[in-house]
């Protein structure tokens, strides 16, 4: 049992390396923090300039944001499933229900991922189960249907949905990421397209670009999200579609950035220069 438990310079070797790639990465940002061209930099630029009232900076959320709620509930159903196993709840009828709430949100969410619904096709769908449910009613088999659900049980335990909830939170934190260096800044006078770490970019006059908000998407939108859709003058080029949160500030700021143009402020000469023409 001693031996078993005495490691040996492989298992250190291989325990090491997540610290040493953690230590290595937090090594190469001090090094090359200056270098760095992340969104949240270019905000402070941008608010720093008194040249510039409004500014927007956006990018393309991962569509896995939009498990949100799933993560949320998976969390809650892990906390649940950890107090019925330290019996502090009962079994049942508390696992059911955990199971049952949490298979519903991720069948909505999924619905919500799957498929762009507007109002319309919303109103088709509610309609359409109503229809059903007075169907079912007027032949007295509805509470026969009804009962059906309770045989689909769902059990997972606390660590399940704990990775589960994991699973979700890293695709939605790989997108923030991604999103620091993969960006578009919209001021008065130009887009601002950021495609890398550093300066590498490409900036496009107000004159050679339009951009429009798409929200047809119902269910999107409740979640509070919709897409901000750059096309450019130059056809050659693919309009830029961006899955974006908080969508009706971004929406009304963009309408009042575009709605605007900034003239730079003017830099008197320096005393005893010569400024005429």
């Amino acid at each position: 049992m001693l031996a078993n438990a005495q490691w040996g310079w492989e298992k250190y070797a291989v325990f090491s390396i997540p610290f040493v790639l953690i230590a290595a990465a937090a090594l190469g940002f001090y090094l090359f923090r200056k270098t760095l061209r992340t969104r949240l930099r270019v905000a402070r630029q941008l608010r720093d300039d008194p040249d510039i009232n409004e500014w927007l900076i956006v990018f393309n959320w991962s569509r896995k944001i939009l498990y949100v709620p799933t993560i949320l509930v998976s969390l809650a159903a892990a906390l649940v499933m950890g107090l019925i196993e330290w019996k502090v709840l009962a079994e049942e009828p508390a696992a059911s229900v955990v199971g049952g709430v949490w298979l519903a949100v991720l069948f909505v969410n999924f619905l919500i991922d799957e498929y762009e619904m507007s109002i319309k096709v919303l109103a088709i769908v509610v309609l359409f189960v109503v229809l059903l449910g007075l169907w079912l009613q007027v032949l007295g088999w509805l509470v026969s249907f009804l009962e059906m659900f309770k045989y689909v049980s769902v059990s997972v335990s606390w660590m399940g949905y704990l990775v589960i909830a994991l699973i979700f939170t890293i695709g939605v934190l790989v997108a923030w990421i991604k999103g620091l260096f993969y960006y578009v800044a919209l001021t008065p006078n130009y887009l601002n397209i950021q495609v890398g770490p550093t300066e590498t970019g490409e900036q496009i006059s107000r004159e050679d670009y339009n951009t429009r908000v798409d929200t047809s998407d119902f269910l999107e939108r409740i979640l509070g999200f919709g897409r901000i859709v750059v096309t450019f003058r130059d056809h050659r080029r693919l309009p830029m579609m961006m899955l974006v949160g908080r969508i009706g500030k971004r929406a009304a700021t963009l309408e009042s950035i575009r709605g605007k143009l900034a003239v730079d402020r003017h830099q008197p000469g320096r005393e005893g220069e010569d400024t005429a023409l």
